[in-house]
């Protein structure tokens, strides 16, 4: 039942003494009547350290839930009074959380923890790795210890971002609980919370665009909102990064693309560089090369017009990598005209243009596009000499023979340059790409070629890698090449009726294939004929040329005042109509402004009636209450008078208030007549029930299922022995199975051992001899680290024992002083023992004495006692022979019987007589012994005669 206080402190007060005795949950449960009570709806300065202690103590035992209740309350009880009050109570709620996080993060032996989704923490597998496998004491600890926190902690992040979505007023720290998520994400590596943040973010911002004309909404067009939500997006974007989510990297790079189109100016140029560097990275980690290098290009131009202090070193490091990540994209296989056209898919072009809208492109980009750009814009002269030797290599001059060699100079280069080491990630790509070059080179110049020649142009490639792009190149139509492999040749362009593409040849060309010269040879028999009839017939062109010249003069000086005329009067409408739609403009600016002033105006207006109808209403319901509180309290201290009273006690357990406040003196003194025969017949009740009850039909149960229970489990053990049998019977048939199947497989699969060893051995050489660079790379960087600590160690040796010998003089001084203390203490000790010895001497003395003194006052209690007792003793004798006088002798009526009856009567009168001495002991027992020698012994002493 809730409790109802008069006051918001007294609660507070009740949860503190709650909190000092350990019941937590009461004093919990009492802090929630108050948040969620009517009277309490106003705001006040002790809302605040209610709220406070509220949230701390649901921390302590745990309930995200009643958190979430009580945040929700309080929201609505000062977000039109005091909103700061609202973000203080929400950033010490998550504090605490975090802190008590941290606390259990040091305790626990684990940083991380192996559960993959905290909302859903027993899983059916996770069940089963438990029963089967060992835990130790620091798993128990991680178990529970560190998960309940981490996951009390993301509840809290959670419910404080669904308390704060689309508020204007607690927009600041709505971002900054969602940036403290994305770190609580990255700091315990939690994948799946991380996307369940993402869609909660999400669909925030949907809800933001959805509910636009709430009082409170979030305002997308405000530039600081724009500033806020990008900033946020940015992070999560940066930790979807660092955990290597590349699909929430994307879907946090569309939020980004759609939050900065909606200002009507351009975003900040550090806003975009970021953007595009992000952006890059994640087109580099999807494999995207050609959009990676667009995105890199957007970067340099932008840094190259707007960032005013760009030194010429970083205008080097950037042109080289515009134009290392332009020569990486995979040049692109060519298709012809009727390719082009049954190309259905739509797919693609689809994801094409989405994607170059991320890059404000207009369309998609190609390799070509690109390469234009980097002249266009005279990206080269900026890059180091090698790197403009490898652009010529690649992209201008034809040299098949020279082309690998040449090309391996400068991979060499930046290999070996520490400036260009972030350049290195385009080596493999651009070793791709030059392979295809070769190809395509060696296709024009050679009909057929041996494969061993081939690997002689290409030093850095292998056999195997050559052998794929080779084979790529021939199914994705790049050119034409067959693979003798009894020969170990290859043969270009073998095939005569095949048409390759429309288009002009991409890269260097010295002369077109015999394909192509089939193809194309009616074009070229009817450009010859054309050039033959205009070179019979040069004149007749002249002719009809001067004549249209002279039309077209003749025509302009007809109409040439008129046309002027008419574009003098065209450009004057348009001014006209300029000026126009500018006044137009301007008016309904100020028509919207002025719409907007008198509705605010208007809202201001209806606020103040509003708030004073509600004070009106207040005042009018607390006087109501307290009016119906003075008549409670009135009833109420009517029934704690009888409650003290006897049975009225139990009378009023089981009744609410409301029900006790409608109650009269009647009906009280009913209940209470109706609870004592209740009583009476309840204990009636038990007495039968306790007669009747034995334990002999459990007994006889016991004996009837011992047998039963026996044969059971003979039946058992006899059918789990068939049943055993029969699946070691399946069990060991299917063993010889799998073991003939798998010497068929032994069988097949040896012809294979030559080439798999040949082929591994290449591997393992190529393989090694990467290992070795990167071990001789890796045992330099060991040995720099090593002379690095050894330097850092022997300065913290140098440290350490500088502070040893302070702490070492310090310890010496301090036992000194205690040395010092501790004989004054033994001194002080001493005199206390002598003073404390004196002092017991002189009790034991006065103690002997009193005592000596108590046992003649005792020794003289007991002479009178026995006197007393003498005279007691007398008295009665006296009195027995006083009374024996007066009763005279017995007369004897006749018969055995001396009271004059017969034995049948006297029996049933004894029977009667001991029915009724029983009937009296038990109403009114009678003293023992103990208790009347008791009660005389009081009495003689108090001097009262018995």
């Amino acid at each position: 039942m809730p409790t109802y206080f008069q006051r918001p402190e007294n609660a507070l007060k009740r949860a503190n003494e709650f909190i000092d005795v350990g019941k937590k949950q009461r004093a919990l449960d009492a802090l929630y009547d108050v948040i969620k009570s009517k009277r309490h709806r106003t705001w006040q300065k002790i809302h605040e350290p209610i709220m406070n202690k509220y949230l701390e103590l649901c921390v302590d035992l745990k309930k995200s839930h009643v958190a979430k209740e009580g945040l929700f309350q309080y929201r609505n009880i000062c977000q039109q009074v005091n909103i700061k009050s609202l973000e203080d109570v929400v950033r010490g709620y998550l504090q605490l959380a975090e802190e008590k996080t941290e606390a259990a993060r040091e305790e626990s032996q684990q940083a991380v923890i192996d559960i993959d989704d905290l909302d859903n923490l027993q899983t059916p597998e996770s069940l089963l790795l438990s029963a089967v496998s060992g835990e130790d004491a620091q798993d128990r600890t991680d178990r529970v210890v560190l998960t309940p926190w981490v996951k009390f902690l993301w509840e809290s992040y959670r419910q404080c971002l669904e308390l704060l979505r689309n508020n204007s007023r607690v927009e600041r720290l709505y971002h900054d609980i969602a940036q403290q998520a994305f770190k609580f994400c990255l700091k315990y590596t939690r994948k799946t919370e991380f996307r369940k943040l993402c869609d909660n973010l999400r669909t925030h911002l949907g809800h933001i665009h959805k509910h636009q004309n709430q009082q409170t909404s979030v305002n997308l067009n405000n530039p600081e909102s724009q500033a806020m939500h990008l900033e946020t997006r940015l992070c999560q974007l940066d930790s979807a990064i660092h955990m290597e989510l590349w699909q929430e990297a994307y879907k946090a790079i569309e939020d980004i693309h759609g939050l900065m189109s909606l200002p009507k100016k351009a975003p900040k140029a550090q806003l975009l560089a970021n953007y595009y560097q992000k952006l890059s990275l994640v087109f580099w980690k999807a494999g995207n090369y050609l959009f990676h290098a667009s995105a890199i290009f957007r970067l340099f131009t932008l840094c190259r017009e707007l960032k005013k202090t760009l030194t010429q070193e970083e205008m080097q490091k950037m042109a080289s990598r515009v134009l290392l990540a332009t020569l990486a994209i995979p040049i692109p296989p060519p298709r012809n005209e009727i390719d082009r056209s049954m190309e259905a898919d739509e797919t693609v072009s689809e994801k094409q243009r989405r994607l170059a809208t991320l890059l404000a492109l207009p369309n998609p980009p190609t390799r070509q596009s690109l390469i234009r750009d980097l002249v266009r814009f005279n990206i080269l002269p900026h890059v180091p000499n090698q790197l403009q030797e490898l652009f010529q290599w690649m992209e201008v001059e034809f040299h098949p023979l020279k082309l690998c060699s040449r090309v391996q100079q400068s991979f060499d280069y930046i290999a070996k340059s520490e400036e260009l080491g972030e350049l290195r990630q385009y080596v493999p790509a651009l070793q791709d790409n030059s392979l295809i070059r070769l190809l395509k080179q060696v296709a024009q110049v050679y009909q057929t070629v041996e494969f061993s020649r081939l690997m002689q142009l290409a030093p850095f490639a292998t056999a195997f890698s050559l052998e794929r792009v080779i084979v790529d190149a021939a199914r994705y139509g790049d050119l034409q090449v067959r693979i003798d492999h009894r020969t170990r040749t290859l043969s270009f362009g073998g095939g005569l009726s095949v048409s390759q593409r429309d288009e002009v040849l991409e890269g260097p060309q010295l002369q077109t294939m015999p394909s192509e010269q089939i193809r194309t040879q009616l074009v070229q028999m009817s450009t010859a004929l054309h050039r033959a009839v205009t070179f019979i017939h040069s004149n007749k062109k002249e002719v009809e040329r001067e004549q249209l010249r002279q039309s077209i003069i003749t025509a302009y000086k007809q109409n040439s005042k008129a046309d002027h005329s008419r574009i003098l009067s065209r450009r004057q409408i348009i001014e006209e109509r300029k000026e126009m739609l500018e006044n137009l403009n301007i008016q309904r600016e100020e028509e919207e402004r002025r719409l907007v002033e008198e509705q605010r105006k208007k809202q201001m207006v209806m606020e103040e009636e509003r708030l004073a109808r509600e004070a009106q209403e207040r005042e009018r319901q607390r006087q109501i209450q307290e009016k119906a509180d003075r008549e409670k309290k009135q009833v109420k201290d009517k029934i704690e008078q009888l409650k003290k009273q006897g049975l009225a006690a139990k009378i009023f357990v089981d009744i609410g208030d409301e029900e006790l406040e409608k109650l009269n003196a009647d009906d009280i003194m009913q209940r209470q007549t109706e609870q004592m025969d209740r009583e009476r017949k309840e204990l009636q009740a038990k007495l039968k029930l306790q007669e009747k009850k034995v334990d002999h039909l459990a007994r006889a149960k016991r004996i009837e299922e011992i047998p039963l229970l026996q044969k059971a489990c003979e039946d058992k053990k006899v059918k789990d022995r068939e049943f055993w049998e029969q699946q070691e019977k399946e069990r060991i048939e299917l063993l010889v199975k799998e073991r003939e199947v798998a010497l068929q497989h032994r069988d097949r699969l040896t012809r294979m051992i030559p080439d798999k060893s040949k082929f591994m051995e290449q591997l393992m050489s190529s393989r090694m001899s990467i290992y070795k660079e990167r071990l001789t790379e890796f045992n330099r960087k060991l040995e720099e680290e090593r002379k690095k600590l050894l330097e850092e160690r022997k300065e913290e040796r140098k440290k350490q024992r500088e502070i040893e010998w302070k702490l070492q003089r310090e310890e010496e001084k301090r036992k000194k002083i205690e040395e010092e203390e501790k004989r004054k203490a033994e001194e002080l000790k001493a005199i206390e023992e002598a003073k404390r010895a004196a002092q017991e001497a002189e009790y034991q003395e006065r103690k002997a004495k009193l005592d000596a003194q108590a046992a003649k006052q005792r020794a003289r209690e007991l002479e009178l006692e026995e006197k007393r007792r003498k005279e007691e003793q007398e008295e009665l004798e006296k009195l027995k022979v006083e009374r024996t006088k007066e009763r005279g002798p017995v007369q004897s009526t006749g018969g055995d019987n001396w009271r004059g009856g017969n034995e049948e009567n006297t029996s049933s009168w004894r029977s009667k007589g001991s029915q009724y001495k029983q009937r009296l002991c038990y109403r009114f027992p009678l003293p023992s012994p103990e208790s009347v020698f008791i009660e005389m012994k009081v009495k003689i002493r108090l001097g009262v005669k018995y």
